[in-house]
């Protein structure tokens, strides 16, 4: 009789992997199509490189405003590839990094972790795929105040990395370390 249960409690958590992969690959390939979608908009209706000539852009809010910026690098312009060698050993850093956060998504059996690291893999993509068509990653977004520019200009991308990042960081840190308490001990405890 209990190892019908646990056969049945093994079948529930696979099926559960199994929904968390559908459910993150879907949300990485949409956070990956907005990404690109946003980039092509800025670009090309928007015109925001012809805009971005005399150093204005495209000014939405008082803190808020589209800028044309080419990040050759990563995170805050971290690991600049200047060259053609350059270029590749990054997308491939960043390919790697990648698979391993698919690799991670595809064996998580909490929900709202797949989520974030969809999120992650999603942005992840649609910066290297920029690196790869352009050498560059498309950036845009500008969160300013007054003439603090507190934070780097960014892309849609970037703030589903982001984003991702501190929901695995909140977690991992608003954890108490306890595990959950079965059926048994809720009762005895």
């Amino acid at each position: 009789m209990a190892e019908a249960g646990l056969t049945r409690k093994t079948g529930r958590a696979r099926d559960e992997v199994r929904r968390n992969r559908a459910v993150g690959l879907a949300i990485a390939i949409l956070v990956l199509a907005a990404d690109q979608l946003s980039k092509w908009a800025v670009l090309n209706p928007l015109r925001l490189v012809e805009r971005s000539l005399g150093g204005e852009g495209i000014v939405l809010l008082p803190f808020f405003r589209f800028i044309y910026v080419e990040n050759p690098g990563i995170s805050m312009r971290f690991l600049p590839a200047d060259g053609h060698v350059a270029r590749w050993l990054l997308v491939a850093l960043t390919g790697a990094i990648a698979a391993f956060v698919l690799a991670w998504m595809w064996r998580e059996k909490r929900r709202d972790d797949a989520i974030a690291l969809a999120l992650i893999l999603g942005g992840a993509l649609g910066n290297i795929l920029d690196r790869v068509r352009l050498g560059f990653v498309v950036d845009f977004a500008d969160l300013h105040v007054g003439d603090l520019h507190p934070f780097l200009v960014f892309n849609l991308g970037d703030a589903a990395i982001t984003v991702g990042v501190l929901v695995l960081l909140a977690r991992a840190l608003l954890r108490d370390g306890r595990k959950p308490r079965g059926p048994a001990e809720a009762t005895n405890g």
